[in-house]
């Protein structure tokens, strides 16, 4: 679930990076740019950072493979003991 949630906040966080990137173009490509326009520029190039980072993190973190991870390493070992006393009972 978690998984499904961060991709789907992946893909909008993706598309909104693509809508700020064409505004800031948009907007830098103004030659006489305004006070306000200069901030508007600031203020989407630091929204544009901020997804950048959103983005870099991982889609899959250690704590979500953390409990899956050890569940199979113990019922994985658990299993190789059981079938070494079955091989040796019967060999």
């Amino acid at each position: 679930m978690a998984l499904k949630q961060r991709y789907r906040q992946v893909k909008r966080d993706s598309r909104q990076k693509q809508q700020l990137q064409q505004q800031f173009e948009q907007l830098n490509q103004t030659k006489n740019l305004t006070p306000e326009m200069k901030a508007e520029l600031r203020q989407i190039q630091q929204q544009l950072e901020v997804l950048e980072v959103c983005l870099e993190s991982q889609l899959f973190s250690w704590r979500g493979f953390k409990d899956p991870f050890w569940q199979a390493v113990r019922f994985g070992g658990l299993g190789v003991i059981i079938g070494w006393i079955l091989k040796s009972c019967a060999g």
